[in-house]
This record gives structure tokens, C-alpha cells and sequence, in this order.
């Protein structure tokens, strides 16, 4: 017994050793957490419960039989974030550069497969080389099992990938399917192709971070939901981020209770909106003093800065919200807004988390580059998202609310359950300039009678009352009564059941 007891513990240290304390240095030296420094930051204490420390690859070519490490480059198990539930695997850089084998890609599989059964998010610490090119067919076999798996718990049980260094080729795809992706500046970088292949094949010359690095993902191309300094940093703000989560789509928006939440009036709001009606202001001023204690979760704050997404909470109530910028091009809809927010309230809508829109929107952006790349579709996304969304949806308009994005912005026709109105709101199909040139074009040539027009189109549709009267606005309130308002909304529709039509699934305009 003791024989196998020493065997036991030689086996563990082994393990925990990954690579050796040379390429643990050099791990350490790049500024980057070992994968098991990293899960035991993420965890709670002494929460972890490690599954298949022992699992070696199989492979004997290429002087393969000579290099077995036990774990085989990647830690898995489950442990508790805050006292919840989590699965997750961490990728080891320092054995074998983290890259996937069949029997790697069997491990992950094994924790995916528990946390659909039990109903709990899966997270993955991503840094690998890729693909072990010594296995061929086996390890790319591996990624399909896990791409597989990706899209079975979809919609099922959130799942997060933190990119903590290199993510190329087939790699990519995984992070790709999960619902949120965080990344590391400097350490971690994601691509199809890296730089040398791009240099042969289109004679570009970039560097793997100019190609595929965090900044580059939070802010040109969307990849990355928020890129943080460094691996603790990444890690603390998951953390903070997972409490936002429900564990499945089984349980509802997680709700603070407890807690006496202030309703006081906010009399600064009322002079948010501009009396100057092409006068920008920032929206996030709003965000703040609606939510608890002014603490919003924003994602993608860098990448199509006209919409803003993030999670909150109102009155204990976890809530993601969606707002236009006036800041940014006016607040108008564009081709990645609309894939921006469309993605976030699929989110929302998959796990039973409230959405709130506060709207200030001109309309969708004009121009040859909106339109030959498709504006139409893409903005089609969020109005399909809105439209097919059945949790709460509560709608502030603050300001202007024309044409086809009044409609899209969780409007009252695409089932909002409640919609308000400030007293500044404008809601039309167009502006009264606009409007009025294109009603009374004969009379162009006449300054004076324009401008007398577009006063009486004012009169008419630059308020919320025409909404108000036919029912499309539940009411008209006071700037600062709309934290408390809101508040009550979502109390109110805490038990809403609403269900689509049976079908397999929708075609959303991909």
C-alpha cells in the first residue's frame, strides 16, 4: 500500500510540475500564470476538484513515446466562482506548448459533457500552439469534438474562453462558438493564419499582435468582448463577471437580494438631453445613475462605440443593458452596432436575463460602404433579436426614435412589455427637417413657409404624445423617476412566461 501511496504522490508532483521548472520560468518570464497558478486565482479556495490528472497521450510517432506528461498539457475539473458552480480546463503552455492531442481534447470533452448534465458554465483558459502536428487526423478529430460540443450546450450553459496566449489555425474555433471571449494585451493573440503564412500568400507584412492581438480584436474586428493588462487582472474580472451569469438556462437572472436599493429621485437627469436636438450627450450618464450603486459591466467598449452593451443591476435585478451613444455618429445604427447588440440580446434572451434599452436614435447609418456591405441584413439581426426575444424587455426613450430603428429598439410592435417615453422624446419617421422638405417640396424655394412648416411638424411629432395616445408608450415620466420606474418593471415582469411558436429553429439573417 505505501509503494502505491509513493507512486500516488510521485505521479501528482509530476503533474503539477507540467513542463518543468525551466519552461514554468519562461512561462512566468513572457508575464503570463502557469495553468494551474491560473485556475487556483480563478476558484475559489480549496474549491478545485481535478478530474484526469493522469491522462497521457497515445501517440508513438516522431519519437512521441519518449514525451508523455501527465495531464497531457491541459488541467480540467470544477471548482466554485463566488460559491457557484464552474467547470473548467486551463491550457499548459509549458508542456508541449499546450498543444491539443486526442486524449487533451477528451479531457475537455469530459467536462463539457458533465456541465450540460448538471447545468453549469464551462470556461476555458485558452494558451496552445494549436493542433499536435505529430497526431495528424487525432488531434484535429479533437477539435471537432469539442467545436460539436460548443454548439450542443449553445443557448444551454454559458460558456467563456479567456485567451491567455497564443490561438491559431482550427484553435480559434472554439472560442469562436462560446458566448463571451476575454483576452490578454501583449500575451495573447488569436488568428486563422498567422503573420509568415499571411506574407506568403498576400505579401502582407504584419506582426502576430498588429494581426491578432487583444487591441486589435476589442477594437477593429469585434472578435474580443474586453481585453485586460494582464492574467490577474483577467482573472479578477471574470470573477466579477461570472456574478452576473445564471448557471443555465434553467434558472433565472441571478437577483441580489437582501439589499434596500435607493429610489430617490436623480433631478440631475433632467437636464441630460441637450435642448438642442443635434446636440450630442453621453449616454452612460444614464446607464450609471440607473443602475445599483453606478456599477456597469460594459462589453466591447472599444468596437462599435455608437451602441453600448453590458450587464447591471436594477433593484437587485440582473439586467443587460442596451443603449444608443449620441456621441458616437449620433447614435445611428450601422453594420457592427447591429451585430453587436443582436448577439448580446440573443444572450440575454438564451438565459433568462431582462433586457433594458434606452434609445436616442436618428436611424440607420446611410452611405455606399453601409449598404454594399449589407446593411440591411445585418440590421436585420437586431431586429430579429428583439423580435424573437421573450424575457422582459423594458425601453426608455430618452430622445429620438425615427424611422426603421424606432421599430427595432425593443419597440412596443416587436413585444416590449414596457415602454416609456421622457418628455424630450421624439418619435417619427424622419426628422421635422426631413419630413417637412420631403411633404412640402413645392414650397422649398420659400425659407419662411419651411420653417413654419417644420415648426407645425414639431408641434406634432417631436414629443411622445402621438405614441402615447395610440398605446405604444405606457407612459410619459420624469427624467428622474426612471431608475425607480424601471425598478418596477422589472419586479413586475419577474414571472412573465412567453412563448414562441414550436419550430426547430428560427433562420436568423446570418
Amino acid at each position: 500500500m505505501q509503494d502505491i501511496i509513493s507512486q500516488l504522490e510521485a505521479k501528482r508532483e509530476l503533474a503539477r510540475l507540467g513542463g518543468g521548472q525551466k519552461r514554468i520560468a519562461a512561462q512566468h518570464a513572457k508575464g503570463k500564470l502557469t495553468a494551474r497558478e491560473r485556475i487556483e486565482l480563478l476558484l475559489d479556495e480549496d474549491s478545485f476538484e481535478e478530474w484526469d490528472m493522469f491522462v497521457e497521450h497515445r501517440c508513438t510517432d516522431f519519437g512521441m513515446a519518449d514525451q508523455t506528461v501527465p495531464s497531457d498539457g491541459v488541467v480540467t475539473g470544477y471548482g466554485m466562482i463566488n460559491g457557484r458552480l464552474v467547470f473548467v480546463f486551463s491550457q499548459d503552455f509549458t508542456v508541449l506548448g499546450g498543444s491539443l492531442s486526442e486524449a487533451h481534447a477528451e479531457k475537455i470533452c469530459k467536462i463539457m459533457d458533465q456541465a450540460m448534465k448538471v447545468g453549469a458554465p464551462v470556461i476555458g483558459l485558452n494558451d496552445s500552439g494549436g493542433a499536435r502536428i505529430q497526431e495528424g487526423v487525432a488531434s484535429l478529430g479533437g477539435y471537432a469534438e469539442i467545436f460539436q460540443r460548443n454548439v450542443s450546450a449553445s443557448g444551454v450553459i454559458p460558456q467563456i474562453s479567456l485567451i491567455m496566449g497564443p490561438c491559431a489555425g482550427g484553435a480559434v474555433y472554439s472560442p469562436a462558438l462560446t458566448d463571451f471571449i476575454f483576452m490578454v494585451k501583449d500575451t495573447s493573440y488569436m488568428f486563422v493564419t498567422g503573420p509568415e503564412v499571411v506574407k506568403t500568400v498576400t505579401h502582407e507584412d504584419v506582426s502576430a499582435e498588429d494581426l491578432g492581438g487583444a487591441s486589435t480584436h476589442s477594437s477593429v474586428s469585434g472578435v474580443c468582448d474586453l481585453a485586460f493588462n494582464n492574467d490577474v487582472e483577467a482573472i479578477m474580472m471574470l470573477r466579477r463577471f461570472y456574478s452576473y451569469l445564471p448557471l443555465s438556462n434553467k434558472e433565472k437572472a441571478p437577483f441580489l437580494g437582501g439589499l434596500v436599493w435607493s429610489d430617490e429621485p436623480d433631478y440631475s437627469l433632467d437636464t441630460l438631453v441637450p435642448n438642442n436636438p443635434n446636440q450630442p450627450y453621453d449616454m452612460k450618464e444614464l446607464i450609471h445613475k440607473v443602475v445599483d450603486d453606478e456599477d456597469f459591466f460594459e462589453l466591447q467598449p472599444d468596437y462599435a462605440k455608437n451602441i453600448i452593451i453590458g450587464f447591471a443591476r436594477i433593484g437587485g435585478q440582473t439586467a443587460g443593458i442596451v443603449a444608443n451613444q449620441p456621441l458616437v455618429l449620433a447614435g445611428c445604427l450601422d453594420i457592427k452596432s447591429s451585430i453587436k447588440a443582436a448577439r448580446f440580446v440573443r444572450f440575454c434572451d438564451a438565459f433568462n436575463i431582462p433586457v433594458v434599452t434606452l434609445v436616442d436614435v436618428p436611424g440607420f447609418m446611410p452611405g455606399t460602404a453601409q449598404e454594399y456591405g449589407g446593411i440591411i441584413k445585418h440590421g436585420a439581426k437586431l431586429l430579429y433579436a428583439y423580435a424573437d426575444c421573450t424575457v422582459p424587455k423594458v425601453t426608455v426613450i430618452t430622445r429620438k426614435a425615427y424611422g426603421g430603428a424606432y421599430d427595432v429598439m425593443a419597440s412596443k410592435h416587436l413585444r416590449g412589455d414596457v415602454n416609456f417615453a421622457w418628455p424630450s422624446a421624439e418619435i417619427g419617421v424622419m426628422g421635422p427637417k426631413g419630413a417637412v422638405e420631403i411633404i412640402f417640396r413645392e414650397e422649398k424655394g420659400d425659407p419662411s413657409k419651411i420653417s413654419e412648416r417644420e415648426a407645425e411638424y414639431k408641434a406634432k411629432f417631436a414629443n411622445p404624445f402621438v405614441a402615447g395616445r395610440r398605446g405604444y408608450i405606457d407612459d410619459v415620466i420624469m427624467p428622474h423617476e426612471t431608475r425607480k420606474r424601471i425598478a418596477r418593471s422589472l419586479a413586475m415582469l419577474q414571472d412573465k412566461d412567453l412563448q414562441n411558436p414550436p419550430r426547430k429553429h428560427g433562420n436568423i439573417p446570418l
